[in-house]
């Protein structure tokens, strides 16, 4: 800033002629300190006259070849800076050891990070260094180090671009991707009167959508109203299922703040509803912007101001409560956040990897992208940069990575770029998170096939803990679930005057490829339901065994709240096996497994005048074939509504 001149200029006071300058040329003197009367007046051409004059007079006259240094720094031309500041020091080696912390910042904010290393050095070697100094110049130190090291073991990276069909004339920024990589959204930079060019004061931000069309993306169209208005509207977020988008929008008088984050829900045939402030204690009268969601759209992640932070922006988390009601925003803590700027989050499908920018890490210089992972108990790993040259010198910010966990997505002004630009690049092995498929469809009623608006779990059947909580669209009927790998699952659907569903997927597994599930989900009302079946997937019991396996707690207490939610049902359970074996051995064992279930449930309070059961071997299969596969769906637990 041009009112900390007496910082910049070191040791120097200027006050009078009376001063220790370095040069003993009043001439010089009057020079420079006319040039500094122009420089906190903002007049640089001037300023720069003067200078000219006052190092024709005296060549050695370093004070003023700092004060040229400080000049091209506040114009951002680093080159010269440097350039002026190597010439101090090469008069005066040994005058202060913050001119070659002030050279060594400016060179690596090119990535320069060799010869800015050994500045760093010389300037940590001085023994009356200030001690703020010192502290700054061992940590750009480090980043120094970081940076020359990454730059000589770079990362595997080869963007490439999206092209015209998603990328506009203008800035394109902000990517945000279903899980099924279906939609792409983008925020775009246009002029407010097209006659005219892009311009800080002919501008603004819209929405753009872009969907997949036989595995190619379609041209992008701007998503019009209600969600674009002639307001900025920018840095957004879908959840995994495109149903909810989450964003921010600036400069609304009838808002909280500078920036507050905004929400709507999507309707289907292209419509949204129309769209709301979140309000506090999200919105407040601080900055609020750059939102990600997890895939269930029930825990936000954004970056603020606010007050409680560590530093100028940092990180915070909120969660939906039962009652859809949002929880005040916590810090992500020091783990993540730093004394200086933590900005554009992204929190992968998985759930538990973060990716986000910083400049208070230790990376490559400006704003790096950094990745975290959070352990079982809820811990932030410390945040690892992504490297060179994914992050360089530059800012680099927003980047997502897609369910797979293979591909990320950037904006970046490279060559090649009309502007801003949306590319994606493989991203490489140790940066990728939990690979996540999915399972997605529509509920439906089984008798009239009308579309259901129902809610679903995802349940870790190790742990027996909800992974995911949602609900189908209350319009289509439509569900997307991501399935992160490396676990089984139980995924269960229910809506009141329904029976429920069940299902399993076992992706216990490594994934080879990433093999998405589609499954539409008939639901049967309890009206019609008499001699209605429902398959109880997720029963488990060892081979050759009727002793019910742990992971079978999860479909017992679904069955147990269906019966305490509906009194007056009563139920006959069904044990079924396979074709191995002789019929006597395989009618008891089913016989046994349903008698479990029915024990089970008696020692969980439900009546046993409501429960019946019976065995049945392999006397009616679902599939009449000898493959294992056909096996394992005949090898099955069901009930049937006896009455109700």
């Amino acid at each position: 800033m041009r009112n900390t001149i007496l910082t910049i200029l070191l040791v120097i006071s200027i006050s009078g002629f009376t001063q220790d300058y370095s040069t003993k040329s009043k001439k010089a003197i009057k020079f420079f300190e006319k040039a500094l009367s122009e420089f906190n007046n903002r007049n640089d051409n001037l300023a720069y006259q003067y200078l000219d004059a006052a190092i024709k007079t005296d060549p050695n006259f370093f004070e003023a070849y700092i004060l040229y240094a400080n000049i091209y720094h506040d114009n951002n031309q680093i080159e010269k800076e440097i350039e002026y500041y190597t010439k101090v020091v090469e008069i005066n080696p040994e005058f202060d050891g913050k001119l070659y912390y002030f050279l060594a910042a400016a060179e690596l904010s090119i990535g320069r990070y060799e010869i800015a290393k050994r500045h760093l050095e010389k300037c940590i070697s001085f023994q009356n260094i200030n001690q703020t100094i010192r502290e700054r110049a061992e940590k750009k130190l480090k980043w120094a180090e970081f940076g020359f090291n990454s730059f000589k073991n770079p990362v595997p990276f080869k963007p490439i671009n999206l092209g015209k069909n998603v990328n506009t004339q203008y800035d394109d920024y902000w990517p945000c991707l279903t899980a099924d990589e279906e939609i792409l959204i983008t925020t775009v930079l246009l002029p407010y009167d097209d006659r005219f060019p892009v311009s800080l004061r002919n501008s603004q931000e819209d929405f753009f959508i872009s969907k997949k069309v036989d595995g190619k993306w379609a041209p992008t169209q701007n998503m019009g109203h209600p969600i674009n208005t002639s307001q900025n509207e920018g840095a957004q977020t879908f959840s995994a299922d495109g149903q909810w988008l989450f964003y921010t929008v600036c400069e609304r008088k009838e808002d909280y703040g500078h920036c507050d984050l905004y929400f709507a829900r999507y309707l289907g045939d292209n419509f949204w509803t129309v769209p709301q402030n979140m309000q506090p204690p999200i919105s407040t009268e601080y900055w609020e912007s750059q939102p990600t969601v997890t895939s269930d759209g029930k825990t936000l992640y954004f970056t603020s101001n606010r007050k409680g932070g560590f530093g100028a922006q940092d990180l915070f988390v909120t969660h939906m409560n039962d009652d859809g009601k949002w929880s005040t925003p916590e810090n992500l803590g020091e783990t993540i956040n730093t004394e200086g700027i933590e900005a554009s989050p992204f929190i992968h499908p998985d759930g538990n990897t973060l990716y986000f920018t910083s400049n208070g890490h230790i990376g490559m210089g400006g704003m790096d992208i950094f990745v975290s992972r959070r352990d079982p108990l809820g811990k932030w790993s410390e945040p690892v940069n992504l490297g060179y040259p994914i992050n360089t010198w530059k800012d680099e910010i927003g980047m997502i990575v897609n369910a797979a966990g293979q591909l990320a997505y950037f904006s970046s002004d490279r060559d090649g770029s009309r502007g801003k630009d949306i590319y994606y690049f493989d991203l490489y092995e140790e940066a990728r998170p939990v690979p996540v498929t999915y399972v997605k469809g529509f509920v439906y009623d089984s008798f009239t096939k009308k579309r259901l608006h129902a809610k679903f779990k995802l349940i870790d059947l190790e742990t027996n803990t909800v992974v995911v909580s949602s609900e189908s669209n209350p319009e289509n009927g439509e569900y997307l679930v991501c399935l992160p790998t490396g676990k089984d699952y139980a995924f269960e659907a229910n809506k009141e005057k329904y029976l429920f569903f069940s299902e399993n997927f076992s992706l216990s597994e490594k994934l080879e490829t990433n093999k998405p599930y589609e499954k539409n989900i008939p639901l049967i009302p309890i009206s019609d339901s008499e001699n209605g079946i429902v398959v109880l997937k997720n029963i488990f019991f060892e081979t050759d065994s009727y002793i019910l396996k742990r992971e079978s707690t999860t479909e017992l207490t679904t069955l147990i709240n269906f019966l305490n939610a509906n009194p007056k049902i009563k139920i006959e359970i069904r044990g079924h096996t396979d074709d191995v074996g002789n019929e006597d051995y395989n009618k008891k064992l089913s016989n046994n497994r349903a008698k479990s279930v029915y024990d089970y449930l008696i020692s969980k309070g439900i009546d046993k005048t409501r429960l019946q059961y019976k065995g049945f071997g392999y006397s009616i299969p679902l599939i009449k074939d000898t493959s294992p596969e056909a096996r394992a769906q005949n090898r099955r637990t069901e009930f049937r509504i006896i009455s109700k």
